[in-house]
């Protein structure tokens, strides 16, 4: 029988299922760019305090600088009891092999749990990797030996991520889920229904952006880690990651910024659908921005 919370304690954060993996995943993860470029020490913290919240899905890739050296480490107490995905951009199987094994040793571990074709969004991009010699021969055979259990892909582009689920029977999809995209440019909802007709586990990016930075302050912004405008602090970020949360996905990777990760971690802990006239509000703060990306930029 479940044990009533104590006074002033908060439930952990919720997990969904991944798919058809059989595993269930914290409905947000910690990306590895929340410890770029940070002391180790911050690295050990932030993870310990992310693992005793509710969070097992921790996100990483080779090209988030020094993310790797910094994860590894302060993963390595909770390593059995959590979900690590990374990624690579290489298209070949020799790139591909070699980025892996630097990726375990640098992650301390033998096995990733998740290993993705990273940023697929040129058409030219999946031809090179399913093709001859590709990356994905790297990955069924890292697969077989037991170095990778599941692969994925994340991409930016409709009709690339259309294709890939199409062609290759992938365990699951990253891939932008945020009402912007959503309600200027019509830029997710074909590849959410497609990826949950396979059955695919979906994973969310981009939950809490806003949208492409003003030429004025691409180069002066006080979101060194966020490429892109983040939604403003605390009210629209909090209601853009439960508007993607909000749908049939298993969980959303928040910005690196530390102060929205912190944010989505409060934000996850006492989840709750977007009511109709929240959905609203956000939408018509939407109204007239300019999108990250658009259709047809395959």
């Amino acid at each position: 029988m479940l044990q009533p919370l104590a006074a002033g304690a908060t439930a952990p954060i919720p997990k969904r299922a991944l798919g058809k993996t059989g595993e269930h995943l914290s409905i947000i993860a910690l990306g590895g760019i929340v410890v770029t470029d940070t002391e180790q020490s911050f690295a050990n913290n932030i993870v310990a305090e992310a693992f005793d919240r509710g969070i097992n899905y921790f996100d990483v890739a080779p090209t988030y600088g020094n993310a790797q050296e910094r994860l590894g480490p302060a993963l390595e107490p909770y390593r059995k009891k959590s979900f690590l995905a990374c990624k690579t951009t290489k298209r070949d199987k020799a790139g591909a092999k070699a980025e892996l094994e630097e990726s375990l040793r640098l992650l301390r571990t033998d096995h990733l749990d998740l290993y993705q074709l990273h940023a697929l969004t040129k058409m030219d991009d999946l031809e090179t990797a399913l093709g001859p010699n590709g990356a994905m021969e790297t990955y069924v055979q890292a697969r077989k030996e037991g170095k990778v259990r599941f692969i994925g892909f994340s991409a930016h582009s409709v009709e690339t991520a259309l294709e890939a689920i199409k062609r290759f029977d992938f365990d699951t999809i990253l891939f932008p889920l945020n009402f912007v995209l959503f309600s200027q440019a019509n830029f997710g909802p074909q590849v959410l229904e497609a990826a949950r007709q396979k059955g695919m586990g979906i994973l969310a990016l981009k939950s809490m952006a806003k949208g492409a930075w003003p030429e004025a302050q691409k180069k002066n912004h006080p979101f060194s880690k966020c490429w892109y405008e983040p939604a403003a602090l605390p009210e629209q970020a909090s209601m853009g990651l439960r508007w993607t949360l909000s749908h049939p996905i298993t969980a959303a990777v928040p910005p690196g910024e530390e102060k929205y990760f912190r944010l989505a971690m409060d934000v996850a802990q006492k989840f709750e659908p977007i009511s109709t006239e929240e959905e609203k509000t956000l939408m018509a703060s939407a109204a007239g921005v300019e999108p990250l990306f658009r259709l047809g930029n395959a």
